[in-house]
């Protein structure tokens, strides 16, 4: 984990979760590109990263809570799947960078970085299975959940090259530093 003083790890949690906001409306300017980059997993998948779980986790409940209330995006009812998914991005790769200490920067961040999408994506899938398709069997489940994978592959492939890019810059401009 990062170390840096509170009020820094506030303000770079507002940031994320402001971006949360602003990335969406952004692409959601091109006709369902917002779905195809997943533009609110970026800010809080680099949260989790940059300050930590707790904070990740914080980035994870609010920045998809305010982008509904603001944007409309998501819309309310989708909202508590992208809570529940981003959350767990931001709470595994927040844990994850904290545990992996390896000489390799790049190493560390991607050995943070994929699991936590995994299983944020597994998650979500299985919550919306279960939470808004009750009457669905065990074939329809593993579908939802898969489903998570095969939509979102260019926005995985996004993720997992600008997310490192992205930490590697901050720590070289001495904004965050391990």
């Amino acid at each position: 984990m990062y170390k840096m003083t509170r009020n820094k790890q506030y303000v770079l949690t507002a940031i994320c979760i402001t971006l949360c906001c602003v990335l969406p409306m952004m692409l959601h300017a091109f006709y369902g590109a917002g779905s195809i980059v997943l533009p609110m997993h970026i800010p809080v998948l680099l949260c989790g990263l940059v300050v930590g779980w707790k904070f990740g986790i914080l980035a994870g409940i609010f920045g998809p809570l305010l982008s509904s209330f603001v944007t409309g995006m998501p819309t309310m009812a989708y909202a508590p799947v992208m809570v529940v998914e981003l959350a767990t991005y931001g709470a595994i790769v927040g844990l994850l960078i904290c545990i992996i200490h390896t000489k390799n920067q790049y190493f560390n961040i991607y050995a943070a970085l994929i699991p936590a999408m995994l299983v944020g994506r597994v998650v979500a899938g299985v919550f919306r299975a279960v939470f808004f398709l009750p009457e669905l069997q065990t074939g329809v489940v593993a579908w939802v959940v898969s489903s998570y994978f095969v939509t979102s592959a260019p926005g995985i492939i996004i993720q997992l090259i600008l997310i490192p890019a992205i930490v590697v810059a901050l720590e070289k401009a001495r904004i965050v530093r391990r």
